[in-house]
């Protein structure tokens, strides 16, 4: 019998995204504690810009931004929060926050190890670019192996495709 294998990659779906950022957008437009702030959010490329004349504002309307981001089904780990904050350009008080995708390699090396070490006997897996192959003779292997890594607190979301 062939060996069975999936892949861990860490994608994040774009349209939903756009979908999140465009349905908070309407909210912050439309939100009472927002008015005359001139509070703004987009999506730019690879990242979400957010503005208003204040700190605190900027720092709501990032929050309303990951509550529509869960409502969407995106997880939050896709956010690369910068720790600096909010910054000020001009009058206006600005974030932008990028989104990360891939399996940066330290993350891959530490998830290697950890089913090296933890998972089941016969697994094999290695890292190809920005995603990781798993491999073994049985898929409930390769089941453990999923609710073990899903068990675990990384700092990337994971996604498990190509299971065959």
């Amino acid at each position: 019998m062939a060996d069975s294998s999936m892949d861990i990659v860490s994608n994040y779906d774009k349209q939903e995204v756009a979908n999140a950022v465009n349905a908070a957008a309407k909210e912050v437009a439309n939100r009472y504690d927002f008015k005359n702030v001139g509070a703004k959010v987009e999506l730019s490329g690879e990242s979400i810009s957010m503005q208003a004349n204040s700190e605190e504002r900027v720092l709501a309307v990032l929050d309303v931004v990951q509550t529509w981001l869960v409502k969407r089904k995106v997880s939050l780990k896709h956010l690369d929060v910068p720790e600096a904050g909010p910054r000020l350009s001009g009058k206006e008080y600005k974030l932008d926050v990028p989104l990360k995708q891939g399996i940066s390699t330290e993350n891959a090396k530490k998830i290697n190890k950890m089913i090296r070490d933890e998972g089941p006997k016969g697994v094999k897996s290695q890292i190809q670019g920005d995603e990781l192959r798993v491999s073994s003779k049985s898929r409930d292997d390769l089941q453990a192996v999923q609710r073990m890594l899903t068990a675990a607190d990384l700092d990337v979301a994971l996604q498990y495709t190509n299971y065959r």
